[in-house]
């Protein structure tokens, strides 16, 4: 076994005044009850809410509260994140991982914003895995990130045997959010922590979920402390021999015959985003927001050529009508 106690804090977000001392008290709270936790986890924007014109310089004040209550209490911390106001002028969605010692050891730019909702908020282009020694490599994720699983798929192929999603959604998609977080955890076999707030932005109902896809504990709309026990062997031994002995899943991308052109931008295949009209808010209206009729026709890609010599022609019994498909 190689167990790993997690406490996800599912508290009230407050967006009219700063948050920190509230979560300052929760993680006293969190350990004096719960003395065997090793990590603890906040929704995003729980210190000050999400309003960006609270944006700040980095490193925020409040990061160093944070880093004393870890070395207080000896435990890993992501206490949510905080509106980041660089010195270009640009404001991102960041998130600090701080190590029992107290240290900052990474931080996550949320990589995509949800726009248009977010406007003014830019997103970030590097990944976040850390280590926890003698246990295993975590992932950072935030929110929306979720809903693209390229951002997943990156994280889990650079090592990642836990998901750490922080979230702040108040929205009608959460129970959305939460089939996502079930069907993540089970499609990149790994353990998914997906921790909400209540209040300004947030509904609750933070989820955790197995690398089997199966869900640990589900919380509801209240206030709440979540903490679990994890092993990471599951995911290990998962990652080897699949989910009940069947999807070896990570080892089947890896070894995939296909490389997928619509991750080339200069590969014309997806000539059909660019007909969807710009990314803005919607307005009144059934036709509002959407593209200018009549769409553009798309043209079909050229063929591409096969360059694995183990795949051969498909058989005639094997195509569907209607559907050429050419092997050079």
């Amino acid at each position: 076994m190689v167990p790993f106690a997690i406490a996800g804090i599912q508290m009230q977000v407050d967006a009219a005044r700063p948050n920190v001392e509230a979560m300052i008290h929760k993680i006293n709270v969190c350990m004096a009850r719960f003395p065997w936790v090793q990590m603890i986890i906040f929704s995003e924007l729980a210190p000050f809410g999400p309003l960006h014109h609270h944006a700040q310089s980095f490193p925020p004040p409040a990061e160093q509260s944070f880093a004393e209550a870890a070395a207080r209490h000896g435990i890993w911390l992501i206490p949510g994140s905080i509106f980041e106001r660089t010195a270009d002028g640009r404001v991102y969605n960041t998130a600090s991982v701080i190590d029992p010692q107290g240290t900052v050891v990474a931080r996550y730019r949320k990589m995509f914003p949800f726009l248009p909702y977010e406007a003014g908020v830019s997103g970030g282009t590097e990944f976040c895995v850390f280590d926890v020694p003698g246990v295993g490599r975590f992932g950072l994720s935030n929110c929306y990130d979720m809903w693209f699983p390229e951002t997943t798929r990156t994280l889990t192929s650079m090592g990642a045997e836990v998901l750490l999603r922080i979230v702040l959604t108040g929205t009608t998609d959460r129970e959305v959010e939460l089939a996502m977080a079930q069907a993540t955890a089970a499609q990149f076999q790994c353990f998914v922590f997906d921790i909400n707030g209540l209040g300004a932005g947030g509904v609750g109902r933070s989820r955790v979920v197995d690398p089997s896809g199966q869900v640990l504990y589900q919380a509801g709309e209240g206030e709440e402390i979540i903490p679990l026990e994890i092993d990471l062997e599951r995911v290990r031994r998962q990652r080897e021999t699949g989910a009940n002995g069947l999807g070896q899943v990570l080892k089947s991308f890896r070894d995939r015959a296909v490389d997928f052109p619509v991750y080339r931008r200069d590969s014309g295949v997806d000539g059909y985003l660019g007909t969807l009209g710009p990314l803005t808010m919607p307005a009144r209206g059934s036709r509002d927001g959407l593209a200018v009729e009549p769409v553009a026709p798309v043209a079909p890609p050229a063929p591409v050529a096969n360059t694995n010599s183990e795949v051969a022609a498909v058989p005639a019994d094997l195509r569907v009508p209607g559907v050429q498909v050419e092997v050079t």
